[in-house]
C-alpha cells in the first residue's frame, strides 16, 4: 500500500492526504510549551474540547445498555486471544447489551466483529494517533477523537460493564481508572471483568501480595474484579449485578447511568 492510499485520522476526519502526522492534538495541548503562544491558544482549545463532549454525548445519548471491552490492538486474527474477543462481543450481544470498544484493530476488532456477526449493535470510539488508520470494519457506529481524556469520560459514561481481555499499557490504564472509580464510589454498579487467567494471574497476585499486604488498598478491593476464562462466567456476572439492581433477567435501562450518579445525566 503506497503512501496516497493510506488513511489517517485528524480527529473525527479521515484523510490520505498528508501523510503521518508529527503530533497529535493531544501532545500538542499536554507538550512542553517552547513559546508563549499557548497563553493564546489553550484557551481556544477548551472550546474544542467542549465540542468533543457535545459531539460525543450527542452521538451516544441514545445508546441501549453497553458493556465496554478493551483489548490489544496489537492481536492478529489468528491469535486464541481474538477468538475469546469474538466469542464475548457475540455473547454481550445475544444478553442484550451493545458493545462498546476503541474502534481499532486486534482484540477491539474481535469484540466489534463478535457482537456485530450476533446482530447487536458494535460502537467504536477511536482516538487519532499518528499510527492508527481508522475504525475497524466492524463498528456500526463510530466516533473519532482528539481527547483521550474526552474518549474515556464517553466510555464510562455509556457503558455499564467493562470487560478487559488481554493488553498493554493502554489496556492497562482504562481498567486502572476504573478501578480507582469504583473503589471511590465514583462509578456504582459496574462490574469488571478480565478475561484470561493465565494473563492476568501476575497482576492479580501482585494487589494481594503487596498492594493488599501493604496495606496499599482494603481487601475488600480485590473482589472488585473478576478474572476468569469463561465468557459465558464473564456475562453472566455482568447480567447478574445488573439483574440485582435492575430485577431479574434484565439489562440496565437506557437511562441507566454510567460514570455518574443517577440525577447527574
Amino acid at each position: 500500500m503506497n503512501q496516497r492510499q493510506r488513511r489517517y485520522m485528524r480527529g473525527p476526519l479521515v484523510v490520505r492526504q498528508g501523510g503521518r502526522q508529527e503530533s497529535t492534538t493531544d501532545s500538542r495541548l499536554l507538550d512542553v510549551q517552547h513559546s508563549t503562544d499557548w497563553l493564546h491558544e489553550d484557551p481556544w482549545r477548551v472550546l474544542r474540547i467542549q465540542s468533543e463532549f457535545v459531539n460525543g454525548f450527542g452521538a451516544l445519548a441514545e445508546l441501549p445498555p453497553a458493556v465496554t471491552v478493551f483489548g490489544s490492538a496489537r492481536t492478529s486474527s489468528d491469535h486464541p486471544y481474538y477468538r475469546l474477543g469474538v466469542d464475548l462481543g457475540g455473547a454481550l450481544a445475544a444478553a442484550g447489551y451493545a458493545v462498546i470498544t476503541g474502534g481499532g484493530p486486534g482484540l477491539m476488532e474481535a469484540a466489534n466483529r463478535g457482537c456485530a456477526q450476533a446482530g447487536g449493535l458494535s460502537v467504536g470510539l477511536g482516538i487519532e494517533l499518528p499510527h492508527e488508520e481508522r475504525l475497524n470494519d466492524y463498528v456500526d457506529m463510530g466516533i473519532n477523537f482528539r481527547y483521550f481524556f474526552v474518549r474515556k469520560t464517553c466510555f464510562l459514561k455509556y457503558s455499564q460493564a467493562f470487560c478487559c481481555l488481554p493488553g498493554g499499557f493502554g489496556t492497562m490504564d482504562e481498567l486502572f481508572e476504573s478501578l480507582c472509580l469504583v473503589q471511590t464510589g465514583k462509578i456504582t454498579h459496574y462490574p469488571i471483568v478480565l478475561l484470561g487467567t493465565d494473563f492476568w494471574g501476575g497482576l492479580a497476585d501482585w494487589v494481594t501480595n503487596t498492594l493488599i499486604e501493604e496495606a496499599m488498598i482494603d481487601p475488600g478491593d480485590r473482589d472488585l474484579v473478576m478474572i476468569t476464562d469463561s465468557v459465558d462466567e464473564a456475562v453472566d456476572h455482568i447480567t447478574a449485578v445488573h439483574s440485582d439492581l435492575f430485577g431479574p433477567g434484565t439489562t440496565p435501562p437506557e437511562s441507566a447511568p454510567g460514570t455518574p450518579q443517577a440525577g447527574d445525566r
